[in-house]
């Protein structure tokens, strides 16, 4: 009873308490809430107190209140108690503290009798003012016991409250995900009164993480399309709240996955693409539904993932799934596939020994390493390194360094997961010496570092500059059997080459000169992450090295200072030579300006409107259709004999018809050495004056013909067939060609052509022409370009001609014509609409001017006559031929000139004072006289190709139609797809085969002359129509030759034209073989008897009687033609025919 602890065998008379209930305590543990600063009085129940005893209240303030019974038994009350808290927050925590005499500290709550005796309460201390940020967090504290209030915008103690409002502001959001979770304030003082929804969805509150007012966690509604809404939270369903960000429901999208395959252990790291990836609080990847990726990384677009390992153990394909909200995959858009294939395999490593330093190269051998992404070796009890894969059979690492000798185990791990050896091992052919027995572990030994000195042990080396440098580098014993790839020797910082190994020694050499400020460069040996300095190279030189250095220095010192005064001296005389070359510069340019102004004024305004001088009503000289087919037919004709053979001849032209003789007999004489294409193209020729009459039957020929040159091309280059002449069919392809075009070239290309051809020549002579070198003012060819600027004047003069029956002319002729090139005008002016076959030659006429009165004289080229304007002429016929000089281009005697000087010594030396001080001109800048040109003729040029390349309805050119319809359908047989191929065959076969030579040829065409200028020009004209129809494009530049750059601007529009007319070819309808045999019918028939077909057939037969052996040969050996004994019927020809011309021989 005096509150002391005393032992139950104390005999004092002291009262001792039976048990631990019979202590004094107190009853009321759970004390009302008390505001912090407030005066209040608490009552409390007492327990084996006796009622009466004096009690002292102590709330660990330093500071006791008085307390007294009430009339309840066993209650005392504190009156007049003030408790605080200082801590910032909302309510204080209550812990037990000490009850003694002396101060008690931390002490909150405490009744204790004056005696000493424990008797203690908890009470909770709140600050109405902490942690209620807003309204609803002040009064949600009333759940709690917490008196307060919200008024004045803060939360206070009710009693400090004159007004108080019950109804909180509207919620107020400030941030919100998924599983949605929302912060703010006034969110409601509990969760059964809040209502979430986003948009017109709602969101379902989960009361256990609801705080009150400030954060609250909801499961957001399902949408059914995706949308973007903002988040409102209603309270007690009247305040409510907006979020200021929108939340999106948003519909994530698998796009891609790589890898697609990996290894079955797992471990491969896969990249998934795809779209809002990142949607929702939970994001997983699962693999095969049971199974789950490891994500590493998450963004929107992107998720990476380690594969887990495979459940099966054989290759298996197997779905993989993003999975949201641990909602199971249900759109195809989140599926994609993944194949289970073998583990990689590993067959042995090689070498199997590593230095203790470390860093050899490890060589991995094995199977399935296209698997792998990423390979460690680790060596037990040494270490780890990153290896490097090789797919699909190799990986090399590189060993880690060891502190001793030892026999290490080596592990992979293969994407990330050991290796265990656990799939069947393949050796491929010569392994198995590698072979070894693993399991997954492997092998490998650590041995000393290797060990390298120099050739004598000596570690310092003299060396001489710029001297080569050879070391002699020896190895100690060693059993590492390192390669020579594994040395590396530098000297200071230059690379040493190896050029010698074996086992003993190696030698390394640097071929450059060494230098260094230092006088001393390392030679360092480094093997993997072994490096050892062995010696050190000296470099330096003797003492006769430096005093010849001396006097070289003394000498280049010398020569400078000479090279200086020279320099200084020509410096000087270059500078006075620089401006005077500056002035004639200037003047060159001034002269340039001029001639380029005066060729552009040409090309402008002095064209002269040709069309209006052309008549072209007049007749145009067109050849019979017999001479047109025997000019390209025969180009240089040759006599030929004419026997009198008629039965042999009439059997032969039998034998000819028929098909399996004439195709067997053309490829027996293409396949003779010394049947030269010359003799091809004669023997083409007569087979088609021979076989005229019959032009079915010679097209079915070529075409057989055809096929079999096709199938030789196709098997080598198909782009090169028909691009020469060099066989029969290539040939009879070009007579073909011109029997069938004869009547479109006459009837629709003629006149454009006979137009271009007289604009050339009139243009040509409308300006200087030198009679010697042909080289003209006006023309397309600039190797025909008159280089000089001799300014020429026209002059008209009145001719007449004795016995033409025409009255006089007026003939426009230049001042600087010779004498032949003004009977040359006269001629073309009276002559011109008759064919010039029948015009006399200039040669053939005198030219007679009548100066004053009755005088007159015939003049000539070597003459010195002045001729004026509007003078008299007559031209009459010579009676007989006398020895006057001929025309000036054929005097040949001696050296003649006429406008241009030969470029010579002794024409140099006999140049007057006055030409020699002629002011010199760049020849160049008179090529602006071929655009001139080129301008004047450019419409009858167009209107020419546009008659080529057109195709008149009244006259489509069916045989073209008929042949390229033939070359698609060989390429199609053949599986020709290229369609450049086909261009290149439609463009050998009529372009560069008919027109071109038309071209160059209208001789073949026209009854004219063709000089050789106009040769020129139409070479020009030809170039162009050729680059026209070709599929490359043309590498121009400034080198290139003028007849590829004059028309350089057409040519793309011309290209046009050409692949047009190629498609309306291919766009017409299809001609059946009868349509075009009746047409061929036609074309034999229009031109019947126009040839003698024996004679052909005799020059055919010379051939046949040439190469008989062969032939009969080739016969026999033909199952078809020996079948119908076509042999003996060629034996009986050369019989019949030979004993005609016995008969014939004898008879005369």
């Amino acid at each position: 009873d005096n509150h002391s602890c005393l032992s139950i065998k104390d005999d004092s008379k002291h009262r001792l308490l039976e048990n631990a209930a019979s202590c004094p305590s107190l009853m009321a543990e759970n004390v009302a809430p008390s505001p912090s600063g407030m005066t209040q009085d608490f009552t409390l129940l007492l327990s084996n107190v006796e009622q009466g005893e004096e009690l002292e209240c102590d709330f660990g303030n330093e500071q006791r209140y008085d307390s007294r019974w009430l009339e309840e038994r066993s209650v005392v009350k504190c009156s007049g108690v003030t408790v605080s808290t200082t801590n910032h927050v909302p309510r204080t925590p209550v812990t037990q503290h000490n009850l003694s005499k002396g101060p008690i500290r931390n002490k909150l709550f405490s009744v204790w009798p004056i005696k000493p005796c424990l008797l203690v309460v908890y009470v909770e201390v709140y600050n109405c003012e902490v942690g209620s940020g807003d309204c609803s967090q002040c009064w949600g504290r009333e759940d709690q016991g917490h008196l307060c209030g919200w008024c004045d915008n803060s939360c206070r103690p009710r009693d400090d409250c004159q007004y108080m409002s019950s109804q909180c502001p509207d919620p107020e959001i400030t941030r919100g995900g998924t599983l949605l979770t929302v912060q703010g304030r006034n969110m409601g003082r509990r969760a059964e009164v809040v209502e979430v929804s986003i948009g017109m969805f709602p969101c379902t509150i989960l009361p256990d993480q609801y705080t009150v007012s400030v954060e609250l966690v909801c499961v957001t509604g399902e949408a059914f399309d995706p949308t973007n809404d903002f988040v409102k939270i209603t309270v007690n369903q009247k305040a409510m709240g907006v979020s200021r960000e929108a939340f999106s429901y948003l519909v994530p999208k698998l796009l891609s996955m790589e890898p697609r395959k990996g290894s079955r252990s797992g471990g491969t790291r896969v990249t998934i693409r795809g779209e809002h990836l990142d949607t929702g609080s939970q994001v997983r990847v699962k693999v095969n539904g049971t199974q789950e990726c490891t994500i590493l990384t998450l963004t929107e677009d992107t998720i990476e993932c380690t594969m887990p390992a495979a459940l099966h153990t054989h290759t298996e394909a197997v779905s993989v799934c993003v999975d949201f909200e641990d909602k199971p995959c249900q759109s195809s858009e989140l599926i994609t596939q993944y194949i289970y294939e073998k583990n990689p395999s590993i067959s042995y490593i090689k070498p199997r020994k590593s230095y203790l330093s470390g860093g050899r190269t490890i060589t991995v051998t094995g199977q399935g390493f296209d698997l792998v992404q990423s390979v460690t070796m680790e060596v037990l009890d040494i270490g780890q390194a990153a290896c490097k894969v090789r797919p699909p059979s190799m990986i090399t690492c590189s060993s880690p360094a060891s502190r001793q000798s030892q026999q290490a185990t080596v592990e992979f791990f293969l994407n990330g997961v050991l290796y265990t050896g656990d799939s069947p091992v393949f050796y491929g052919p010569g392994q198995e010496e590698e072979e070894e027995p693993h399991g997954g572990h492997f092998l490998l030994e650590y041995v000393e570092d290797p060990q390298f000195f120099t050739a004598n042990k000596e570690k310092l080396i003299k060396h001489h500059p710029g001297e080569p440098l050879t070391l002699i580098i020896n190895k100690g014993p060693s059993n590492l059997e390192l390669a020579p790839e594994e040395y590396s020797v530098t000297i200071g910082s230059y690379p040493c080459d190896i050029s010698f190994h074996n086992d003993q020694l190696f030698h390394c050499s640097i071929n450059g000169s060494l230098g260094s400020s230092e006088g001393e460069l390392p030679v360092t040996v480094q093997v993997g992450n072994f490096q050892r300095i062995i010696a050190k190279v000296q470099l330096g030189g003797s003492e006769l090295a430096i005093v010849v250095s001396i006097v070289v220095c003394c000498i280049l010192l010398l020569l400078c200072t000479v090279a200086l005064v020279v320099y200084c001296t020509k410096s000087r005389r270059a500078e006075r030579y620089w401006q005077k070359t500056l002035l004639q510069m200037e003047e060159m340019e001034s002269q340039i300006r001029e001639e380029i102004r005066k060729g552009f004024a040409e090309l402008q305004t002095d064209m002269t409107d040709l069309t209006k001088e052309l008549n072209s009503s007049q007749g145009i000289p067109f050849l019979e259709y017999k001479q047109f087919v025997t000019r390209t037919f025969f180009p240089k004709p040759s006599n030929t004999a004419k026997p009198n053979m008629e039965e042999g001849i009439t059997l032969f032209s039998t034998l000819l018809n028929n098909k399996h003789f004439l195709v067997t007999f053309v490829h027996a004489l293409e396949q003779q050495k010394d049947f030269a294409v010359r003799d091809r193209c004669s023997l083409a020729s007569l087979l088609t004056i021979a076989l005229h009459g019959k032009l079915e039957y010679y097209t079915s020929i070529m075409k057989d013909l055809l096929v079999d040159l096709i199938d030789a091309s196709a098997a080598k280059n198909p782009k090169l067939m028909l691009r020469r002449t060099e066989s029969v069919v290539e040939k009879m392809l070009t007579n073909w060609m011109s029997i069938c075009m004869y009547s479109y070239l006459k009837e629709t290309v003629g006149v454009p052509f006979f137009l271009l051809l007289s604009a050339i020549k009139q243009q040509i002579n409308k300006g200087s022409i030198d009679a010697i070198t042909g080289k003209a003012r006006y023309t397309l060819n600039e190797e025909w370009l008159l280089r000089e600027n001799i300014e020429a004047k026209p002059q008209n003069i009145n001719v007449s001609f004795q016995g033409c029956g025409m009255d006089s002319l007026v003939v426009r002729v230049m001042n600087t014509d010779t004498i032949c090139q003004v009977k040359d005008k006269i001629l073309d002016a009276f002559y011109k609409n008759l064919p010039f076959s029948q015009w006399p030659q200039a040669e053939d006429v005198d030219l007679e001017w009548f100066a004053s009165g009755s005088n007159s004289r015939i003049l000539q080229d070597l003459d010195n006559t002045s001729i004026p304007e509007g003078a008299s002429f007559a031209m009459s016929m010579k009676d007989k031929r006398d020895n006057t000089l001929g025309r000036a281009k054929d005097l040949d005697t001696e050296k003649y000139v006429h406008l241009v000087l030969p470029h010579d010594e002794l024409f140099e030396n006999k140049k007057s004072h006055r030409q020699s001080h002629r002011k010199k001109v760049l020849p160049e800048i008179y090529l602006t006289r071929l655009l001139s040109t080129k301008g004047t003729l450019q419409k009858f040029l167009d209107d020419l190709f546009q008659a080529i390349l057109s195709i008149p309805a009244e006259r489509p050119p069916l045989a073209i139609k008929y042949f390229f319809d033939f070359l698609e359908e060989q390429a199609d047989k053949r599986g020709i797809t290229d369609p450049d191929t086909l261009h290149i065959w439609k463009t050998n076969s009529l372009p560069l085969r008919f027109w071109v030579n038309i071209l160059k040829n209208p001789q073949f065409v026209f009854d004219i002359d063709k000089t050789d200028h106009m040769d020129a020009c139409l070479s020009v004209i030809a170039q162009a129509f050729i680059d026209a129809c070709s599929i490359s494009d043309l590498q121009l530049g400034k080198d290139s030759p003028t007849n590829k750059l004059l028309y350089a601007k057409e040519i793309p529009e011309y290209k046009k034209r050409v692949q047009c007319y190629y498609k309306q070819i291919q766009e017409m309808a299809p001609l059946s073989e009868q349509e075009m045999n009746a047409h061929l019918a036609e074309e034999s028939r229009k031109y019947r008897n126009e040839f003698n077909t024996n004679l052909a057939l005799t020059e055919i037969y010379k051939y046949a009687k040439k190469y008989r052996n062969q032939v009969v040969s080739a016969l026999e050996s033909n199952p078809t033609a020996k079948r119908t004994q076509l042999h003996h019927k060629f034996e009986q020809v050369i019989a019949l025919v030979e004993d005609n011309i016995y008969e014939c021989s004898s008879e005369a």
